[in-house]
């Protein structure tokens, strides 16, 4: 049976432009990420970008299945200096109090001997049926530096900061 550790929360009571977290112990199987956020940023969802152990050289590869109108589309990226499509946040366009919900799951983060994945769920709710005001996403995500174990974690909004009452959870997971 899995055993999940709550390793650490923030609630932002004011906007902020990042949220870090740093020294995460390597003793877990697996991470899990919960966000629940919403930006300052003038559309109706924008990217949240992730980067581990401080590494902004070009060793992030990202696919994506995204859904934003009636026909969902594919995207591919690699060489970026960032996970740059892992997860979105909820602009000020969308439905006022209205809050994205991401998760990223980290198998094996603290491998010494392989290249990272991670796995994000994402949804940017919004009341309107118009395309592109609302979005649902999946991304396979790779972090391909040398083989080394994560132990810090960077979330940033897309030129925006995380609004007030976004909240972040960070989570190990052994035996799983």
């Amino acid at each position: 049976m899995a055993a999940w550790t709550h390793i650490a929360h923030s609630s932002l009571s004011l906007p902020a432009a990042t949220v870090t977290w740093t020294g995460i112990s390597g003793s877990y199987d697996h991470l899990y990420l919960k966000m629940s956020t919403r930006c300052d940023a003038v559309s109706y969802s924008t990217n949240i970008y992730v980067n581990f152990n401080s590494d902004t050289g070009t060793n992030y590869s990202e696919t994506q299945l995204y859904a934003g109108t009636a026909t969902p589309t594919s995207y591919r990226a690699s060489g970026q200096t960032k996970l740059q499509y892992s997860g979105y946040s909820t602009g000020t366009s969308a439905l006022a109090d209205t809050f994205s919900s991401t998760t990223m799951w980290i198998p094996n983060y603290a491998n010494t001997a392989n290249f990272k994945q991670t796995l994000t769920s994402s949804v940017s709710p919004n009341n309107s049926t118009t395309d592109v005001q609302w979005l649902v996403n999946t991304t396979a995500g790779l972090w391909g530096a040398t083989p080394a174990a994560i132990h810090t974690i960077l979330l940033t909004s897309f030129s925006s900061d995380f609004v007030a009452q976004s909240t972040f959870d960070l989570y190990g997971v052994t035996g799983a």
